[in-house]
This record gives C-alpha cells, sequence and structure tokens, in this order.
C-alpha cells in the first residue's frame, strides 16, 4: 500500500511562486518603472527562468527527499539546483549575447531566490515532520526476523517518530518473544489485511528462498520490500551495491578524499582560507606574540615538534611556544595547571593563538583545515595497538581544528576512552567529509574559541 505525500507538490508550487516574485521584486528594485521590456526581451526571460527551472526540478528530483534525510540535506541540494539554475541562465547569457539582460537584475532575483525557498523548505521540512507526528502520513512497517538488528531497527522508529514509521510488529520462524506476531509464512496475509507499507527483512535471520519469495510477494502487491544486512563490525564505512550479472556485490566504498576532485576543492579551499590568515592577520599578530614571548621567557618564538601527518609521513609541526623549555615536550602532554606552561602560554592556549602557524603547515601542503588532529610521535605509537583502527586517521591531512575538537575531545587524552572517542570522530569525518562539512566544523570552532573552551589549557 503506497502512502502518499502533498508535500512534493506544495514544494513544487510554492518554489514557483517564489522563484516570480524574486524576478518581481528584483525588476521593482532595479527598474524605475517596475518590470521594463527592453527590447521586448524581458518577457522571454521570465519563461526561460520558469521553464528551466521546472526542468531541473523534473531531472534533479530534489524534492524526493527520503523521510530520513536531515535538515541539512535538504538545504544542500536546494542550494545546489539554485546555483545550477543560475549557472545554465548565465552560460545562455554569454552564449547568445544577450548582454542586454541587466547583471544586477539577475543578481538580486537569484539573491532573494536563494534567501527565499532556503526558508520556505527549513519551514515545510519543520512542518512535515510534524505532520507525521500528528500520525498523519505514516507508514505502517513489520520486520520480518528477530534478533539483535531487527531490534535496533525498532529502536530507531521509537527514536524518530517524526520519520513517520509505526512499526505494527515482528514476524519470526523460532522466536517466542512477546513482540512477534506469528511465524514467517503467516506474514504475507497479514501484510496484506492490516494495509502494511513496508517490510524490513533482516537477512541474517531468513533463507533466501524465503527473501525471494517475499520480494515476489511486494512486487505483485506494490509493497516495498527492504533488505537489513548485519555489518555493524564496519558500520561507519560507507558502502555500494554493485552487480556482476545477477549477483549482489556489497563493496566499501572509497572515502570522498579519495576522488581527485574533492582533493582539489578542499586543497583550493585550504590554500585561500589560509592565504587570507597569513595577508591579513600574521603580520600584525606575529610581531607582538613574537616580542611579548620573548620578554616573558627564555627560548625561541616557534615551538617544533614532529607530528604524523597523511600516508603515516612525519613533518614538523609549527606552534607559538607557550612553555618554558623543558626535557618533556615530547613526551608528556600538557594537562590542566601544568607548571611549564608560562603565563603568555596559558592566554596563547585559551584563545587558540598558539595555533595559528600552523596556517603556514597549510600552505606548505602539510596540514588542512580541518581534519584528524595531528599527534605527536610517541602518542601515536601508545595508542595504536590499543585501539582498532587508530592509524586510519592519517588517510588524510590532519588539521588544525577537527570534528573531535568541536564535540568536546580537545586537550590531552589521559583516559583510553577519551581516545578512542576521538578516534571514532575522526574517521566519521573521513568517511563523510564534505566541504560544506569542513565549512560547519570552522564555524563551530570559531563559536567554540568566543564561548570559551574547559579544554584549551
Amino acid at each position: 500500500m503506497k502512502s502518499y505525500s502533498p508535500f512534493k507538490y506544495i514544494y513544487t508550487i510554492g518554489d514557483i511562486i517564489l522563484l516570480n516574485l524574486s524576478i518581481t521584486l528584483a525588476a521593482l528594485l532595479k527598474f524605475s518603472n517596475g518590470i521594463q521590456y527592453h527590447a521586448n526581451q524581458y518577457p522571454l526571460l521570465f519563461v526561460l527562468l520558469n521553464i528551466l527551472w521546472l526542468l531541473l526540478v523534473g531531472s534533479i528530483k530534489p524534492y524526493d527527499n527520503k523521510r530520513t534525510t536531515k535538515l541539512s540535506g535538504i538545504i544542500r541540494i536546494t542550494v545546489i539546483v539554485v546555483i545550477i539554475h543560475a549557472l545554465l541562465i548565465s552560460a545562455i547569457w554569454v552564449i547568445l549575447k544577450a548582454y542586454y539582460y541587466s547583471r544586477e537584475f539577475l543578481f538580486l532575483t537569484y539573491l532573494f531566490f536563494l534567501i527565499s525557498i532556503i526558508l520556505f523548505h527549513v519551514f515545510l521540512s519543520t512542518l512535515e515532520k510534524a505532520y507525521r507526528l500528528s500520525g498523519r502520513y505514516q507508514k505502517r512497517v513489520v520486520i520480518i526476523g528477530f534478533g539483535e538488528t531487527s531490534l535496533e531497527l525498532e529502536s530507531f522508529f521509537i527514536k524518530h517518530p517524526e520519520y513517520g514509521y509505526k512499526l505494527v510488529g515482528f514476524f519470526d520462524a523460532h522466536s517466542n518473544d512477546r513482540k512477534v506476531i506469528d511465524g514467517i509464512e503467516a506474514s504475507f496475509e497479514f501484510i496484506k489485511k492490516n494495509k502494511i507499507s513496508e517490510v524490513y527483512c533482516c537477512v541474517p535471520y531468513l533463507d533466501n528462498k524465503f527473501i525471494k519469495k517475499m520480494i515476489d510477494f511486494g512486487d505483485k502487491n506494490f509493497i516495498k520490500i527492504k533488505l537489513i544486512t548485519d555489518y555493524r563490525g564496519f558500520s561507519t564505512k560507507a558502502l555500494d551495491l554493485l552487480r556482476y550479472d545477477q549477483i549482489p556485490i556489497l563493496s566499501i566504498k572509497q572515502v570522498p578524499l579519495d576522488r581527485w576532485e574533492n582533493r582539489l576543492i578542499k586543497r583550493v579551499f585550504d590554500f585561500l582560507f589560509s592565504f587570507i590568515v597569513i595577508i591579513l592577520i600574521f603580520p600584525w599578530l606575529f610581531p607582538i606574540v613574537a616580542l611579548v614571548i620573548k620578554i616573558t621567557s627564555k627560548g625561541p618564538v616557534f615551538f617544533k615538534q614532529d607530528r604524523t601527518g597523511q600516508g603515516n609521513y612525519d613533518f614538523t609541526c609549527y606552534k607559538f611556544r607557550t612553555m618554558s623549555i623543558n626535557g618533556e615536550a615530547d613526551l608528556k602532554q600538557a594537562v590542566k595547571g601544568d607548571e611549564r606552561i608560562t603565563g603568555i602560554g596559558k592566554i596563547l592556549r585559551k584563545t587558540s593563538i598558539d595555533e595559528i602557524p600552523q596556517f603556514l603547515n597549510v600552505l606548505k601542503g602539510d596540514m588542512s583545515i580541518v581534519g584528524p588532529r595531528p599527534h605527536p610521535l610517541n602518542l601515536n605509537k601508545q595508542f595504536e595497538m590499543k585501539i582498532d583502527k587508530y592509524m586510519a586517521r592519517h588517510f588524510v591531512k590532519p588539521g588544525i581544528t577537527g570534528l573531535a575538537q568541536t564535540k568536546g575531545y580537545r586537550g590531552p587524552t589521559l583516559e583510553l576512552y577519551q581516545m578512542k572517542n576521538r578516534i571514532k570522530l575522526d574517521l566519521f569525518y573521513i568517511e563523510n567529509w564534505t566541504i560544506w562539512l569542513d565549512v560547519k566544523i570552522l564555524f563551530m570552532t570559531i563559536s567554540t574559541i568566543l564561548k570559551g573552551d574547559e579544554n584549551a589549557f
């Protein structure tokens, strides 16, 4: 049984209305007499803007979001479609040499459209979740096969009622648990009688003959059949389903930064951001910090330490020196109240100013703006045998800041569980990287610095 949502049509109609309102508002602001028809060409532009938007929506299908799509994902696809639309219009503008169209008019149109469509989609997404929470537009589902995996799926449905899944019950061949309605063969009749929309088959608890029978049943009765496999041992990995003739192959995907275009995007972002910091901040900040360090303690301005970088290669990491000269700098992590930290060092650490020289590492290509924080060599030796997949964090360049640091795992890791949680977040970042994630982490880092981080010492 299919469950239809009215929201897809609301998205479509609402976006067209917003596009035309943006065109009208831009025209009113740009032209003194409202919409000016220069050489009778502007009506053609209006039609082109609308038709091109409908064609993009039909091909990209930005409204076909899954129920579990996060708000950030909805905003991302919305922005992408608007940008593609703007690029296509710009290309047509250049190819046809239609220079009589006002660039300011087009800029204002897309500015108003982008802002309004993001706000509209955020509002509509929130409304859609509230609509499901009210009990409408829910999908009635059953799970076939009872065990730890299927119970985790049940927990997911309970934790996220906003996704609109109503679990009716389980079917299993062997379990007598009170949650189990009946045996697996009884599920076919139950599904038809109780208007079930989706069936989740837990592959580890079922044989192939039954699964094939259920898939055929779903095809005949227009019911979605979904297969659940147990791969929790590598659940952080991205997976891809391939087919060798009729044989389905579950493949471990490459991480996003294995792709050259993603590495290029990240490198360009790193270079431009670090270049701006070094040009605008370093020239006036460095003399001040260097002078204070020199006046308050003996030793060099910079602290240089070998750290492990991408591909397990070592590089020299730069920081402003925050400690008095000591023989334990490479062996002992800084802790709260550490007597080695100088007076100015406490301020530099608290404000993260001591990390600014690492923008030089970014320019050199040893580091990135965002990535797993580089650890001293002795720390790697200490934990690589204790924590599974510890060294996998070196698949990418280390960062000045990282996801783990924004989640409270900055500073010393005196307990094993702290390092395990840091590594878990590092691996999540590597396997789910996007440039948007980098920007988000950067803003989170700035926010944390401004508010003050209790682990910054």
